[in-house]
């Protein structure tokens, strides 16, 4: 048995010996080192207080016993951390107890600096983010402050390292410094691009992207000195960078569409007549859809695809029927021109893959529009994979978490049967009959 004895005072400056560290490692004082572990880290790494532990069975007693020298019989204890260190310094192990538990190892974390540190830091962001607003002609907006506490009191900024975050708050109050630089609400007369101002304040021409945090920042700061509120959508979101006189991008992101005749006569409705009757497709921007008129004689029926290899075959075979494609995701600019022709009272038929990403964007569509299925029911999903099988194509296996189809009680089960996906391209030559 390891001797536990107190020792000379000349032992502590040497290392723990072998037989001393294996005492202190044995398995019925792991309960004890965990417990004091919590409490040291607590305390500021100070041995004050007392750990209490219950249920010891014979082989925690009979450990505990031997380290603070004195029997112990009934299952529950109490270790006074002052005597624990003051025996730990006077044994074979000759050092206090902090310095034990750190040998025994993981490194203790002092948590109550941890915290004060951070409290610290946290008022240190804070006291520099008024001090740059006082810096600028926002000091002088009730609505100002009442945005830096609404960010203060977010969270968001708290979640940051210290640094990164400093530097948020600092770069969205130099953005609506810039794009309100009087002592009004009214945005400055300029008009910026949303990358030109980035760059201006971020160093980034992305540093003002969609779904950053300092872009939702800088929006609510817009939202506030607007007198709006903050918007749920990404077009919302375009909306109010446009109150400010910024303009988001809008030439990026493109919607295909193909045999679209609006009635209108000025030169962009007539561009897309005459590249209807040449059966050229047609991509339009967000921008151009803002600019454009798109008055369709009423029902018109617009048949949308997902794939646009679709508009490329309908394309080469010259078909007349409206089309218009997703691409595989209902982005803004699909949703915004779909939006302006069911205002125009067209009507829809949606067809996509039949996989569960298909299957989950077709629900969208058809929920939004009220859009009927094109060609996606049980008995075209049965008829297409036969024909695959048949002419021995080979079957791409259907994967993921299966999706209720809303239309169609009966395709997601025989999809899970047969177990096949099959893309939009395997049912062109159907769809082309559709749009002929």
């Amino acid at each position: 048995m390891t001797d536990f004895r107190t020792t000379d005072s000349r032992t502590t400056q040497q290392p723990p010996a072998a037989d001393a560290l294996a005492f202190l490692t044995r398995p019925g004082l792991t309960r004890l080192w965990t417990a004091v572990r919590a409490r040291l880290e607590r305390n500021g790494l100070e041995p004050t207080g007392t750990v209490r532990l219950q249920n010891l069975d014979a082989q925690e007693r009979e450990a505990l016993s031997l380290l603070l020298a004195k029997p112990l019989t009934a299952p529950t204890a109490s270790v006074r951390l002052t005597d624990l260190d003051t025996r730990l310094r006077s044994s074979a192990v000759g050092r206090g107890l902090t310095e034990t538990l750190q040998l025994l190892g993981p490194p203790l974390t002092d948590r109550r600096a941890a915290r004060d540190a951070t409290a610290a830091e946290r008022a240190r962001l804070w006291s520099t983010a008024e001090a740059s607003l006082a810096g600028t002609r926002l000091s002088a907006q009730p609505w100002a402050a009442q945005w830096l506490e609404e960010i203060r009191r977010g969270g968001a900024i708290a979640r940051q390292e210290p640094g990164l975050a400093a530097t948020i708050v600092t770069q969205a109050v130099q953005t609506l410094a810039t794009l309100f630089p009087g002592v009004s609400t009214e945005p400055a007369p300029a008009s910026w691009g949303r990358g030109e101002l980035a760059t201006r304040t971020t160093g980034s021409a992305h540093g003002l992207d969609d779904g950053t945090l300092l872009s939702r920042l800088v929006l609510r700061g817009i939202a506030l000195a607007r007198g709006v509120d903050f918007p749920a959508d990404a077009p919302g979101r375009r909306s109010l960078w446009r109150m400010a006189a910024v303009t988001p991008d809008e030439v990026s992101s493109t919607v295909l569409t193909y045999g679209l005749r609006p009635v209108g006569d000025t030169w962009g409705e007539r561009a897309l007549h005459e590249r209807a009757d040449h059966h050229l497709e047609t991509h339009l921007t967000l921008r151009e859809l803002r600019g454009l008129y798109l008055d369709l004689p009423p029902r018109t029926r617009i048949h949308v695809c997902e794939n646009p290899r679709v508009v490329e075959a309908a394309a080469d075979a010259g078909c007349t029927a409206p089309l218009i494609c997703t691409s595989g995701s209902a982005t803004t600019v699909v949703l915004t021109l779909l939006d302006t022709l069911a205002a125009a009272d067209c009507t829809f038929a949606y067809h996509g893959d039949f996989d569960w990403p298909g299957i989950a964007l077709a629900n969208r569509v058809m929920h939004r529009y009220g859009a009927e299925p094109w060609r996606m029911g049980v008995t075209d999903y049965e008829y297409l994979a036969t024909g695959a099988r048949l002419r021995g194509t080979p079957l791409l296996a259907l994967a993921g978490t299966s999706v209720d189809a809303v239309w169609d009680a009966e395709l997601s089960s025989a999809m899970e049967v047969l177990g096949i996906a099959l893309h939009e391209e395997s049912a062109i030559d159907l769809l082309l009959e559709d749009l002929t």
